[in-house]
């Protein structure tokens, strides 16, 4: 069996064996407490251009819950969002849903559907977590990500920043 991976923050931690089925939950509650004190790489949410603007770059995603923490504290906070780098993939992508996001143009944005760690969810987990995930996203993108990238667990569905940009996404 080849080994598996796992993130934590910035690292990656080598797992010998899967979690019980009855665990999984717990471990993605586990796994999202232990984010929230953790930044993501590079983007680090660091104030760049301004106090009142946060540019995340080159962001490769995490654990969902923990994200969307960090989304609801920036859009009670009322920030800007520029969304620039190389790429925003994963998790990340949910900042497309903030009121004051925007996207550079030649970002490539990554998606992929629900898992634990890249193992397939169950049914019913994975309807719920791809419909919060989809909650995060402005129309069409929300759409698209229902009908077409939630169902990608290997690898990502990507678009464009001006991919996105063309659907209604203000452009940095």
């Amino acid at each position: 069996m080849q080994p598996l991976f796992r993130r934590s923050g910035n690292a990656r931690e080598k797992i010998t064996t899967l979690p019980a089925p009855g665990k999984a939950l717990a471990m993605l509650v586990l796994a999202a407490a232990t984010a929230l004190a953790i930044a993501p790489a590079e983007a680090a949410q660091r104030p760049e251009g301004g106090a009142r603007t946060l540019v995340i770059r080159n962001d490769p995603g995490g654990v969902i819950p923990a994200r969307i923490a960090d989304i609801a504290t920036i859009r009670a906070s009322g920030r800007k969002v520029e969304l620039r780098g190389r790429y925003c993939l994963s998790a990340c992508t949910l900042y497309l849903g903030l009121p004051n996001a925007c996207v550079s143009p030649q970002t490539r944005f990554g998606f992929h559907g629900p898992s634990l760690y890249g193992r397939p969810l169950k049914q019913k987990e994975f309807e719920r977590w791809s419909r919060l995930m989809a909650s995060h996203y402005p129309e069409p993108l929300r759409d698209w990500f229902m009908k077409t990238a939630r169902f990608r667990l290997t690898g990502y569905a990507n678009l464009q920043g001006d991919d996105l940009i063309r659907m209604g996404v203000e452009r940095c």
